[in-house]
């Protein structure tokens, strides 16, 4: 086992005379199973391809691709785990000093829009070979997309690359398909109907019943305007009275051109221009994320068509445990060894990935976009093969530090439909309310976690995927809660609750606040009748569409009330392929269109600072959100206020703590809303307590930098603010 060729000296060694196909990627060379390049080429390099690698390139090197000369087949390029611009730019638009995936920890060295720059530079060096895109820059830039970072509606990214094909979404299964294909003498025109791909071509160029399908739409575009829509929603909503079928999203019934196959959507120009046609585009898409039922969808660009085929099938856990039973170096390439290494191996050395997909449906979380909703695992003994293989490591101190995947404690399909590789295509599995299909399904993870933490060499397993709590609190047997407890948390447990406010939560797809409240309380019920010390760490969000300064504040209340001092605060962060940055662009739901508030920059900054209040450097924001929002009340020394009115603290202990404006009826003392709240037994089924709720539930989905690696293309969207560095829970 070695690592596979960087260069014309590695090619010698193994008697190479030229590659069959060249993978280039933008991230460091990683040959571990959760880094998409690894994953991929191994399983090229297993069907006998030959493979060479190409990392982190010089964007000015004009003979970077040449390297290994021009390979046969085809190039294969990703700009790596995370989307380059995230990579490169906060939240607030600043340059990052790091990036987890350069040796070292190096930031500044990834060109911007890096899947564009790389395909510019192959065309130039190795000329018209077969270019084909993949990972989560190319996967969430599939369509015409909102981009924050220029404040525009963006073309197809094929459209940018010029490449011939886009794989989307996780790449085992096209790959391979594509592959095959070229090395049997396939014209790359041709492969045109691959499931989980997209291609871009003139009309002419399209398979033949997709041309016949835009020939005869001519210059198509979507006619109704927002009012329109809002009519054919409510009579939606007015026909869905009093059944159980989701009202949102009725108004997409019947508004596009459609037939048994095909879908057309508005065209990129009046994407850019409409933001009601951008809303009814993107919840189409997102909709038609179905492997079994999805059709393909057609967007005219220009005089061309983006065309995305429907998503792959699932994988089978047979085909799962085959691409994590290749053999791996499972460490960096030692030509990174003098500047330090890369540092995202350090989260997912001793990590196993068991699963991935999530049904969770969080808005600001792409993984609808990218992995999809069906939970796709591997095997237990393919699993605790792994777990033996990390144990027979020189380094390996007995912890394996994660077993899990997006969201741990979905470990198999929701419901018997996805079972059979469809979803619902008007409805989530948790929100607004839990689906009455939904089925608790932890049991399978629970043993899988009994079976890792017994094995020789092992002294403890640790959980440090997403938790959902919201779906733990229904299952009627406690058991894996009281095992996640006593055995699975390293002194705290990070969890998302998101928010407080019901008008954030829902906006997030989150569950309402009472749900965690109600989870910490048997949190810390458990830790004293096990004589345990361990924390929950809530992660949270500032500047999320829908989002006032009025939440913020009852939020900044609830952590003043509760003595929370949060670990992180992630400001929002739109970035492509997600409903939240689609109501970030166009200030409607494009499930529901209604309207939605959207903080601008100087509210996200006050906002923030509103939720990390005690810091000395956000005091003086802090005020001014207090002001604005006519919460002179909270500025005092009350024991209700939440900042005293001076930077120096007062004194005299005699002198009144009622420093406010007569408003403190107002502060809501930092207690969740419980008018609503159901009254729920914990040994009893809370599911069916949970459905009278207004949230969903949903916890991090995003991800160490072991979720968001490529597992497959590469791992799921993004949706923290510090690649890498995962908030979990």
């Amino acid at each position: 086992m070695s690592f596979l060729p960087i260069n014309r000296d590695d090619m010698d060694q193994r008697g190479w005379d030229m590659l069959d196909f060249l993978f280039i990627t933008g991230d460091a060379y990683v040959d571990h199973p959760s880094f998409g390049a690894a994953l991929l080429t191994r399983l090229l390099e297993a069907r006998g391809y030959r493979v060479g690698v190409i990392a982190r390139p010089d964007p000015n090197d004009d003979q970077a691709f040449l390297v290994m000369g021009r390979p046969l087949y085809g190039v294969f390029i990703s700009s790596g785990v995370v989307d380059s611009m995230v990579n490169n730019y906060t939240s607030a638009g600043k340059t990052r000093s790091e990036d987890r995936y350069a040796p070292g920890g190096i930031g500044g060295q990834r060109p911007d829009r890096s899947l564009i720059r790389y395909c510019n530079m192959a065309r130039k060096q190795l000329g018209d070979l077969p270019l084909i895109i993949g990972g989560v820059e190319a996967s969430l830039r599939r369509f015409a997309h909102y981009d924050v970072w220029s404040d525009k509606v963006r073309r197809s990214i094929l459209q940018d690359t010029q490449a011939d094909l886009l794989i989307y979404g996780m790449g085992e299964l096209p790959i391979q398909t594509i592959a095959d294909l070229l090395a049997r003498g396939a014209d790359i025109k041709k492969i045109n109907s691959i499931p989980g791909t997209c291609i871009f071509a003139a009309a002419d160029d399209l398979p033949k019943n997709c041309r016949a399908f835009v020939n005869e739409l001519g210059d198509y575009q979507l006619e109704a305007d927002l009012e329109e829509l809002r009519k054919l929603q409510k009579t939606a909503e007015t026909a869905a009275k009093g059944k159980k079928s989701r009202i949102d999203r009725g108004f997409l019934r019947g508004l596009f051109p459609e037939d048994d196959k095909f879908i057309m959507l508005p065209p990129y120009e009046q994407c850019t221009e409409s933001k009601t046609a951008y809303a009814a585009a993107f919840a189409k898409q997102y909709q038609e994320q179905d492997p079994g039922a999805g059709k393909t969808m057609i967007q005219r660009h220009g005089r061309k068509f983006l065309v995305q085929n429907p998503p792959q099938k699932p994988m089978t856990p047979a085909q799962f445990d085959e691409v994590y039973a290749l053999d791996y170096e499972r460490k960096p390439h030692p030509m990174y060894d003098q500047a330090g290494g890369v540092p995202a191996i350090e989260e997912v050395r001793f990590s196993v990935n068991s699963h991935r997909g999530c049904y969770g449906g969080c808005n600001f979380c792409a993984i609808t976009f990218h992995q999809g909703r069906i939970i796709q695992r591997r095997s237990d003994q393919s699993v605790l093969d792994e777990v033996e293989t990390i144990t027979q490591m020189p380094d390996f101190k007995g912890y394996i530090h994660d077993i899990g995947g997006p969201t741990a404690n979905f470990h198999e399909p929701a419901c018997e439909k996805q079972d059979k590789g469809f979803v619902c295509k008007h409805r989530q599995c948790m929100s607004p309310k839990p689906c009455p299909s939904l089925r608790i399904g932890q049991h399978s993870y629970l043993e899988l976690l009994r079976k890792a933490r017994q094995m020789p060499g092992v002294k403890k397993v640790f959980v440090r995927s997403g938790v959902r709590y919201d779906y733990a609190l229904m299952d009627p047997d406690r058991s894996f809660i009281d095992e996640l407890i006593e055995y699975h948390v390293s002194g705290q447990l990070k969890v998302a609750p998101e928010h407080v406010s019901k008008n954030a939560l829902e906006a997030m797809g989150k569950p309402p606040a009472w749900i965690y409240d109600e989870f910490k309380e048997l949190y810390e019920q458990i830790n004293k009748e096990k004589g345990l010390r361990q924390y929950l760490v809530p992660y949270l969000i500032s500047g999320h569409p829908g989002c006032t300064l009025d939440d913020a504040i009852e939020l900044a209340l609830y952590i003043k009330a509760n003595r929370v001092m949060p670990e992180q605060v992630q400001d929002f962060y739109a970035t492509p392929g997600t409903v939240s940055t689609t109501m970030y662009h166009t200030h409607i739901d494009p499930f529901t269109l209604k309207d939605i508030h959207v903080p601008d920059r100087d509210e996200k900054r006050l906002q923030r600072a509103l939720l990390q209040f005690g810091k000395p450097e956000n005091r003086a924001a802090a005020i001014k959100a207090l002001r604005l929002a006519g919460r002179n009340d909270l500025i005092g020394y009350g024991e209700e206020c939440l900042l005293a009115a001076s930077s120096v603290p007062r004194r005299n202990s005699g002198e009144s703590r009622n420093n406010h404006s007569g408003k403190s009826n107002r502060s809501g003392a930092g207690k969740t809303n419980s008018s609503n709240r159901p009254k729920t037994g914990r040994n009893s089924d809370n599911r069916a307590s949970q459905s009278r709720g207004t949230g969903s539930g949903n916890d991090r989905n995003r991800t160490s930098s072991r979720n968001n690696q490529a597992r497959g293309n590469s791992g799921p969207a993004r949706r923290n603010d510090k690649p890498g560095k995962g908030r979990k829970g």
